[in-house]
């Protein structure tokens, strides 16, 4: 079996997710509602390829579920474990998948716990964070969604899985992609946040509220002298930090899905709807999508520059 090919954007974003500093906001983070009211309004299948990687059928990632070390424990209630099978199937029919989920699988002091629940069904989240003593981030929970293959979320703050929705209406793509590239979100997360130290994690936990109480409570007003503090400890105002974290996610989202798509015959047209929604929506972020559509030279061939 060949060893599994990293590109060389990927051990950048790699090193980056688990070494350099960063911000993060809630305690259980799952996509959909946004905490800043000022900007509220903004939030207004063809036969699917049966891709089964070898080293994933002869169990090469199955994941230690009763080691007491690291690894991903997967709880998945017998109900849904079908439909997380074809999901996790998805998302390892990709190098990218493969190599993240065997980073889990392998690492020796990380627990990744992977569940599925009915609560947020269309949505996914990440939570449940634990640091060791050492500052190191030691645990993380991803909850999936029961019906994590339908829905889409809005482009503003969601360009990679919000561009997905024609190419599944189009049967060019079923819901299964949709899932795994909302499963590559969360792992954006949880990298990120293996980079956010926890006194910065804890900080923002107890300031947002009060940021935000004063907030609504001010008329609006961000240049109040008592929110310009707060944002300075906690390294941000609290949209700049959410919107921040929701990037990442989708940059990850978005380096599954540039390789789930390379050979399809419309990888151009769905890169430009998330180029479009990125010049729209997130200009300030550009630059971290604007690697990864260049990053194998999968969307040379297409406008992304």
């Amino acid at each position: 079996m060949k060893a599994i090919r990293l590109p060389c954007f990927l051990t950048i974003v790699t090193s980056l997710f688990w070494f350099a500093s960063s911000q993060c906001l809630n305690a259980q983070q799952s996509y959909g509602a946004h905490p800043d009211s000022q900007r509220a309004e903004r939030l207004t299948v063809a036969s699917r390829r049966q891709r089964k990687p070898e080293a994933y059928a002869n169990g090469r990632y199955a994941t230690p579920v009763n080691s007491e070390s690291g690894g991903i424990r997967e709880l998945i209630d017998n109900r849904y474990k079908k439909r997380y099978q074809d999901w996790k199937e998805e998302f390892l029919s990709t190098e990218i998948g493969r190599a993240q989920w065997e980073i889990y699988t392998r690492h020796p002091n990380f627990i990744l716990t992977v569940t599925v629940a009915r609560s947020n069904a269309h949505g996914a989240g990440s939570g449940k964070y634990k640091w060791n003593d050492a500052g190191e981030l030691v645990a993380a929970t991803i909850t999936l969604g029961t019906e994590l293959d339908t829905g889409y979320p809005n482009a503003v703050y969601y360009p990679v899985m919000n561009a997905l929705e024609p190419y599944e209406t189009g049967r060019l793509l079923n819901g299964n992609v949709l899932a795994a590239t909302k499963l590559a979100h969360e792992l954006g997360h949880v990298m990120k946040m293996s980079t956010t130290p926890e006194a910065l994690y804890r900080l923002q936990l107890r300031l947002v509220p009060i940021y935000n109480k004063i907030f609504l409570s001010n008329g609006y007003n961000v240049s109040d002298p008592r929110l310009v503090e707060l944002a300075k400890q906690m390294g941000g105002q609290p949209v700049e930090i959410w919107e921040d974290r929701e990037y990442w996610g989708e940059a990850n989202a978005m380096l599954y899905l540039r390789d789930r798509v390379a050979q399809e015959r419309f990888h151009c047209r769905l890169f430009n709807k998330i180029k479009r929604s990125v010049e729209q929506y997130a200009k300030n972020y550009e630059e971290r999508f604007t690697e990864i559509a260049k990053s194998q030279g999968v969307t040379y061939s297409c406008s992304w520059k």
